[in-house]
């Protein structure tokens, strides 16, 4: 059974869990959760967790398609409140935190998230898997080509799955010897890969089950779905709803999404549908 050691809680996946995207970010693609305050952010965690999600993902940098970096100091200052705020609201939550930075992720550690999730997989900081291996928490590597100012340049591929398969078997080899224990991979919906990417990649993902690994999907309201839809990100739920069931389906065992009762539900239906 797949389990996450998250500083001393243990939080089963044998059923999937939902991470809630919490955005302290002024440019997000969705202006959902827009930082209008500390007091919104720990609102917005709470019905989260009340929602039941397993865990909160607290990102302070933006990283859609041709975003600038925010620098380590900007984005420990945009998230150390929140993951306070949220801790001293809700002590059992568990956070995890979004960078790319090692050095947030060793403060933000310390200041009580427990997991760490990097789009890069330690890539765009040489030191981030092993201060994460020190630390002794889970980590969210994700796959990405480049960075998130020119990766859609470099969506191009010889045999997807293949690459990101090879990928992941390096990454999960230099994690182990870092000391990281709880490995799940990311197989990076969006970042350097396009539309007709994305779906053969969520078509595929099950492949990646050889891994022995948990599999993150992270679809949540992303222009795979409303640019095929020719809809707006804010209209993108049902879309989300669709595109998280093929990913359940097909190996999922962690969703990160912006709508916690939603992809609940789905999990929930799923299971059933798996039990009938």
């Amino acid at each position: 059974m797949l389990t996450l050691n998250c500083k001393g809680k243990i939080l089963s996946l044998q059923t999937p869990v939902v991470m809630g995207i919490l955005n302290v970010t002024p440019d997000s693609f969705y202006t959902g959760h827009l930082n209008d305050g500390i007091q919104t952010m720990r609102r917005l965690a709470g019905e989260m967790l009340a929602a039941g999600a397993g865990m909160i993902d607290v990102g302070g940098q933006s990283t859609r398609p041709g975003s600038e970096r925010v620098a380590a100091n900007d984005e420990w200052k945009r998230i150390q409140p929140v993951i306070q705020e949220i801790l001293l609201s809700y002590p059992e939550a568990i956070i995890s935190v979004d960078t790319y930075h090692s050095q947030v992720a060793r403060l933000a550690i310390e200041a009580g998230a427990a997991i760490i999730n990097d789009v890069s997989g330690g890539e765009m900081d040489p030191e981030m898997i092993g201060i994460v291996g020190s630390l002794k928490v889970p980590f969210v590597c994700m796959h990405m080509k480049g960075t998130p100012e020119h990766m859609q340049k470099l969506a191009v591929y010889d045999d997807l799955l293949a690459e990101i398969l090879d990928y992941f078997i390096q990454k999960i080899e230099q994690c182990t010897e870092a000391g990281i224990h709880d490995i799940i991979v990311d197989p990076g919906f969006g970042f350097a890969k396009n539309i007709q990417q994305n779906f053969e990649l969520l078509k595929k993902m099950g492949t990646l089950q050889i891994l022995g690994k948990p599999i993150l999907a992270g679809l949540s309201r992303k222009s795979t779905i409303y640019k095929t839809l020719g809809i707006t990100a804010a209209e993108a739920l049902n879309g989300t709803t669709v595109l998280n069931s093929i990913a359940l389906l097909n190996g999922a065992s962690i969703l990160r999404v912006h709508d916690v009762k939603e992809a609940m539900e789905t999990i929930q239906l799923i299971e059933a549908y798996r039990s009938a």
